[in-house]
């Protein structure tokens, strides 16, 4: 009787739980995308089929179905399956957890599979909680994160488990999903058509999240009463856009896809494509990202990438970081746009930071050169038998001849310039003043 209490229960919950809870997938051949994690010959697939499922962390964007698989897992395991969120759980809920599960094994011989929901909002001493009970396998851990695990996660726990990623679902995947979610009996039922351009905005709007994408076909189809199978009603574009209008791609400020994007910009202004350094952009911008740190890293690239090809790039730089700094969003939006383009068109030398490199490792490995004596300082006793320094202002040309390295180095051991921009036409220019003096 209690277990039927318990059915019908789940099924009033079911029935009001949001589309994107309704539709998780029940078998492994309902998981929209993920071939690589859990298709055909996977480790992930052939430990669930076989009930022989290790501890994992499942690590991926929001809507990738991390959750989903933790579900299906519960469908088909043999074992006890429990769940904990790091959101509003606490280390008392994970050992009272372990301690059922330690008893169930000494009792029945029966496992415990222990999903931990948001593993990486537990600090690190209330992972250690989970560390004894992976290691002798009283439970068995599904832990779920959008975070980097190898940053996020005790390394103890990691080394105990599998660390198994999921990708973003392609456009494909998304409109297989939401097909399914409009004709299921646990969707829409039928009772709605969406029009092709319907489908293509949920999909555009989606960024390839699942959960976003059904979340917003069931807020479109919230704007009007549902039709029926043979009569349905349509869901149309301007639905889909009334209830999403903003398209929210993922992004983090401190974490992968940060250093991710802001790589990415970074290169696209290094090779010179002005297109893709203002997408990356704008990606950040429309992520939130501190102005200031994108305008630092143009000041670090008019250097490391443009040098003395175009010594202008650092002075637009410099302009960009107080531009950010003084006039903020949304205005500075211009002003970083001007700067990563005109750094993206610059002529391109990273001669400036390979002499630095190439020096500082002379430095560091080098033997110990002393300063040529007629370059030492003068303001000391005995400093007249230092020798004679030329002083260059006194020649034609402003240039003498003479030798500034300590002894052992030659000139062209640090600096290499490059053939582009101002850095090839000032060589040039100096070797024919040079030359005429």
């Amino acid at each position: 009787m209690e277990t039927l209490f318990a059915e019908i229960e789940a099924e009033k919950k079911l029935s009001v739980a949001p589309l994107a809870v309704r539709m998780r997938p029940r078998t492994l051949d309902e998981v929209v995308g993920q071939a690589e994690a859990v298709g055909p010959g996977s480790w992930l697939r052939s430990a669930i089929e076989q009930d022989a499922l290790s501890s994992v962390i499942l690590f991926g964007p929001a809507g990738t179905g991390k959750t989903s698989l933790a579900h299906v897992v519960a469908a088909t395991t043999k074992a006890v399956f429990v769940e904990v969120s790091a959101i509003g759980g606490t280390v008392a809920d994970l050992r009272r957890e372990i301690t059922s599960a330690e008893q169930r094994l000494a009792m029945g011989g029966l496992r415990t599979i222990l999903f931990v929901d948001e593993i990486h909002r537990f600090n690190r001493s209330q992972q250690d909680a989970l560390l004894h009970a992976v290691e002798d396998r009283s439970v068995v851990l599904i832990g779920a994160t959008t975070e980097n695990p190898f940053f996020e996660v005790n390394s103890a726990l990691i080394s105990r488990s599998r660390i198994v990623e999921l990708s973003s679902l392609s456009d494909e995947e998304v409109r297989q999903l939401v097909g399914r979610a409009v004709t299921d009996e646990r969707g829409l039922a039928g009772a709605y058509v969406l029009e092709p351009e319907a489908l293509e905005a949920i999909v555009t709007l989606s960024g390839g999240d699942g959960r976003a994408s059904l979340t917003t076909l069931e807020l479109a189809a919230g704007l009007q009463p549902p039709g029926t199978p043979e009569a349905p009603a349509a869901i149309t574009e301007a639905m889909v856009r009334t209830s999403n209008p903003h398209r929210a791609l993922p992004y983090d400020k401190n974490k992968d896809m940060h250093y991710d994007i802001i790589s990415a910009f970074i290169k696209s202004m290094r090779g010179s494509d002005p297109d893709a350094a203002v997408y990356w952009l704008a990606r950040m911008i429309d992520g939130g990202e501190d102005p200031k740190f994108i305008a630092r890293r143009m000041y670090i690239a008019a250097s490391e990438d443009i040098g003395n090809a175009d010594p202008q790039a650092l002075l637009v730089a410099e302009a960009a970081f107080r531009a950010a700094e003084v006039i903020g969003y949304p205005e500075c939006r211009i002003n970083l746009a001007q700067a990563a383009i005109y750094l993206a068109l610059a002529p391109k030398s990273n001669a400036a930071e390979a002499a630095i490199d190439a020096a500082l490792r002379e430095v560091r490995n080098g033997p110990l050169r002393p300063v040529p004596d007629y370059l030492r300082d003068r303001h000391r006793p005995g400093s007249e038998d230092y020798g004679t320094y030329l002083y260059p202002h006194n020649y034609p040309g402003g240039w003498v001849d003479q030798r500034y390295l300590p002894d052992g180095l030659e000139k062209g051991d640090f600096y290499h310039p490059s053939p582009r921009g101002w850095e090839a036409w000032r060589v040039e220019s100096t070797a024919r003043d040079r030359a005429d003096s």
